[in-house]
């Protein structure tokens, strides 16, 4: 199937996850955790497109879903994708800047 996730429906968005997670758990099953963490990506992709960006804000810092130890803080967005850097619990900001879909980022902290 060739697709784009911005083409797709919330719907059908939400099946693909469900689909991923399914797949997913099968390759938990078989042993295979690479292609765990490979559906797991996809799963994260789909969903930050069933997001809406403008409710992430460049500045902001925002504790990450599935890491308690670190928070990001937003330099910029550019489609799904938050782009800023990590920071430690001991409040440390990681040199290097990334991207990582907005499905990722939890609630917006305060400054």
């Amino acid at each position: 199937m060739n697709y784009r996730y911005s083409d797709l429906s919330v719907e059908q968005l939400l099946n693909l996850v469900a689909e991923f997670k399914e797949k997913a758990q099968k390759a938990e099953q078989l042993g295979n955790i690479s292609e765990v963490e490979i559906y797991e990506r996809k799963m994260q992709l789909a969903l930050a497109y069933t997001l809406n960006p403008g409710d992430f804000r460049p500045g902001s810092t925002y504790e990450f879903r599935h890491d308690p130890g670190h928070r990001f803080k937003i330099n910029y967005l550019e489609g799904v994708f938050a782009w800023g850097h990590r920071i430690n619990l001991l409040d440390e900001v990681y040199e290097k800047e990334e991207a990582i879909p907005i499905s990722l980022l939890g609630k917006k902290l305060e400054q």
